[in-house]
């Protein structure tokens, strides 16, 4: 049940902030001149990043594929609001993000039982 919550709250944040990127035309560039949307990314982001950071070990373990480094560094970024996180925050919202969502889609299918809700 606690891997099933993590993985909605993971998905509601990255669907969320994959809306916020699909308006963006400039891309990186038109992120960081607006000011608004970077703060309501770097929020998605940053709820994300604590998120993957608390699922189990063992699901972990089974997603060897993500880039645990740049959900790490992204984390560390953003909490500690250093200046230099631009190249950072682009690769986890347009890559490792994308990423992420499609390979814990894959484990939700491959191993369902982790994700019941059991009452």
């Amino acid at each position: 049940m606690y891997a099933r919550a993590l993985f909605d709250l993971i998905h509601r944040h990255g669907d969320a902030l994959l809306a916020l990127l699909s308006g963006l035309e400039d891309g990186a560039d038109e992120l960081f001149a607006s000011p608004n949307t970077l703060a309501a990314v770097e929020g998605h982001l940053l709820d994300i990043a604590r998120t993957l950071a608390h699922l189990p070990p063992v699901v972990m373990l089974r997603l060897p594929q993500v880039d645990w480094l740049a959900w790490s560094a992204v984390l560390i970024a953003l909490e500690r609001q250093q200046s230099a996180r631009r190249e950072i925050v682009w690769y986890v919202a347009s890559a490792a993000l994308p990423a992420t969502l499609v390979l814990l889609d894959e484990l939700h299918r491959r191993e369902p039982d982790w994700f019941q809700i059991h009452y």
